[in-house]
């Protein structure tokens, strides 16, 4: 290296320094001097040249440095890559994400520069040091290296960054260790704290704070407190901490000792700790018990806040406990005596009583008849009818009511009551008001298979059975005869005070028709009727008046090979009637083929010679059959234009009977 190089890196270095000397004059540090950075590179000169470093430093013209005033003395290479080497070694070494240790030589109102012993200082924004407002030129401070050389070449740090690297390490080691922490509580949050532990905000949920539930977290706010980190989630980066841990190995300690000295039937002073729906938390000491709702009173308690509150010292007795699960089961009401004892001994069945209405339920009401003592109203005891509906229907919450004593055991301490006795039974004069025959217009409940439920009155239903609906028509379900909430005319046909039943018929306003059928409808007689259902085994058929008749499969076969079909209007012959089961079987295909062989049947026998001479059996036969013809037509009913085709064939058959007997006749 030239001399003229030489001096103008030692000219860099000189006024480098001379500004950092400003800069630390300043701040009052005056640890380097100009002179001193001189000396240091006359000794790096030293052994790298033959002139002494005397002679070098005599003959170096220090007023060109800088100045852009070429100087002769120059380096050579050896010398420079030696002084290289000299320079990077007086540097630290650091790498990006370390943290170090830098001095504060600068602030300004926005921005701290921080000395690290690099070639160049670096800057970090005064914010970050918000949290300590004393802070000055010369403290020493933790640095984060986020880049050795940003595009500008300056050096980037962070203190907050390596404040919070630190912090979540010494975190890290904390919750291996189980050592205890001292936090600052910041403030409250949904379900717990907000609580600093080494500049990191960690969570207090409000379960760890304290043994003893908490009802104001904000107490709690603006403290510093002793802590244990419990949970650590490394992805989320989120911390979990407890003072409950602190003194829960303690608690321990103490349950130990009460658990091992309580009895049953022990009595106890405690404090009411927690009121829940279903029960108290009792403090005894250390540990805790429960006494369920139930063991609060005698009486019916709605809330255990109607009895207690939070605080409040009680005295409990132990029903109960576990030494395993550490679990204690406590009881108030057994401190006092029972109410059932102190019942009026003369209460008797049948006796009235008037309380209030504490409980309403499906099945029944509650009734509070003295204090702690209560008896149950079935809902079938409150009225007469037997159209049982749920207890609200009668009673609200509170109603002070009248009921009968209907049972009383006062071993068992149980009373049921009744209040449709104190009203007159109307099934006792039930014989006299509804007597057999008598008609009645009443209103249809519900149904059932079997028959309709009415009510002729309050507390009186009866029953009309599906069979007792109509003479004629076959009801599968009473909902096709009628619907619920409509009016029905019915007849007494039987009754049974007794069992409290009740018969009832609504045909029977109507005589039997089946009389008057069992003339019309004759077997082989031939009717006109509607098919309206078509069966598996068969179809129904409507025949006049509205009569139901059965065909059965095999009846159903027209003239032409068909089967009749649903909504036909066909001829049928009757082949059963039974009017004690009301029942009609018939035919359709007997309708038409019976007739036919009837027809030939008589041709064949009247178209035979007289015995007494040849030519009188053709004219006799021709007559005989041509009457016979006139007779069957005559014979049949009035059918409408739907029946004509049905018939038709029928007609054409008995033609060609008529006319095929006068070539027999010739021929004979």
């Amino acid at each position: 290296m030239s001399e003229k190089e030489t001096s103008e890196v030692e000219a860099t270095k000189v006024d480098q320094v001379e500004s950092k000397e400003e800069t630390k004059e300043d701040a009052g540090d005056e640890s380097t001097t100009v002179a001193e950075v001189k000396a240091e590179v006359a000794k790096e000169k030293v052994g790298s040249s033959s002139e002494s470093l005397e002679d070098r430093l005599k003959n170096f013209n220090w007023d060109t440095l800088g100045n852009g005033v070429e100087d002769e003395e120059t380096y050579t290479p050896e010398e420079r890559a030696e002084l290289e080497i000299i320079y990077e070694n007086s540097l630290t070494s650091i790498e990006e994400k370390d943290i170090l240790d830098g001095l504060i030589v600068t602030m300004t109102k926005k921005e701290v520069v921080v000395n690290i012993g690099y070639k160049s200082d670096g800057i970090i924004a005064l914010t970050e040091f918000r949290y300590n407002p004393d802070i000055k030129v010369g403290d020493s401070v933790e640095v984060f290296i986020e880049n050795k050389e940003d595009k500008f070449g300056q050096l980037i740090l962070s203190h907050k960054k390596a404040r919070t690297l630190k912090a979540w390490r010494k975190l890290n080691e904390v919750l291996e260790t189980g050592e205890i922490i001292t936090g600052f509580v910041k403030c409250r949050t949904k379900g717990g704290l907000i609580v600093d532990a080494f500049g990191i905000e960690s969570f207090l949920p409000g379960s760890q704070i304290d043994v003893k539930p908490i009802r104001d977290y904000d107490d709690y706010v603006g403290k510093e407190m002793e802590f244990k980190v419990v949970k650590i989630n490394q992805e989320y980066r989120n911390i979990v901490v407890s003072h409950k841990a602190l003194i829960q190995a303690e608690l321990e300690k103490q349950k130990v000792v009460i658990m091992s000295n309580l009895e049953k039937g022990q009595v106890l002073e405690g404090t009411v700790k927690n009121i829940t729906s279903y029960g108290v938390f009792i403090d005894l000491g250390g540990v805790d018990g429960l006494v369920h709702i139930t063991d609060l009173s005698w009486g019916r308690v709605n809330h255990p806040e109607e009895l207690v509150e939070l605080d409040q010292k009680v005295n409990v007795v132990i029903l109960d406990f576990d030494d395993k699960k550490k679990r204690i089961a406590l009881g108030m009401k057994q401190l006092s005596a029972h109410p059932w004892d102190a019942l009026d001994s003369k209460l008797k069945v049948g006796d009235t009583v008037k309380g209030k209405v504490v409980v309403l339920a499906d099945y029944g009401a509650f009734l509070e008849v003295a204090p702690g003592v209560e008896g149950l109203i079935h809902v079938s005891e409150m009225s007469w009818s037997h159209h049982l509906s749920a207890a609200k229907d009668f009673f609200n919450i509170g109603d002070q009511i009248e009921a009968q004593v209907l049972t009383l055991d006062r071993d068992e301490r149980k009373m049921s009551l009744g209040t449709k006795q104190l009203a007159p039974d109307p099934w006792m004069e039930i014989e006299k008001k509804y007597t057999i025959d008598s008609e009645h217009t009443v209103a249809v409940r519900n149904f059932t298979n079997f028959g309709i439920f009415v009510e002729l009155e309050e507390g009186i239903d009866g029953l009309v059975h599906i069979s007792d609906l109509s003479w004629t028509k076959k009801i599968k379900h009473p909902s096709e005869f009628i619907a619920v909430g409509e009016k029905l005319k019915v007849k007494v046909l039987e009754v049974d005070s007794e069992n409290r039943r009740l018969s009832l018929g609504h045909k029977q306003l109507e005589t039997n028709p089946w009389d008057e059928y069992a003339d019309k409808y004759k077997e082989e007689s031939i009717h006109t009727g509607k098919i309206v259902e078509v069966l598996e085994k068969g179809a129904r058929i409507i025949l006049p008046e509205d009569v139901e008749a059965f065909i059965p499969t095999k009846h159903l076969l027209k003239e032409d090979g068909s089967t009749a079909k649903m909504g036909e209007s066909i001829a049928v012959k009757i082949l059963e009637f039974s009017k004690d089961s009301k029942k009609i079987i018939a035919s359709h295909s007997r309708s038409y083929s019976d007739q036919v062989e009837d027809v030939k049947a008589k041709g064949s026998s009247s178209s035979k010679p007289d015995e007494k001479g040849k030519g009188k059996g053709k004219g006799k036969g021709k007559s005989s059959t041509s009457k016979d013809v006139q007779d069957l037509r005559k014979g049949l009913e009035k059918t409408t234009l739907g029946d004509l085709d049905v018939l038709s064939s029928m007609k054409e058959a008995l033609e060609k009977a008529e006319k095929g007997d006068k070539p027999g006749d010739d021929k004979s």
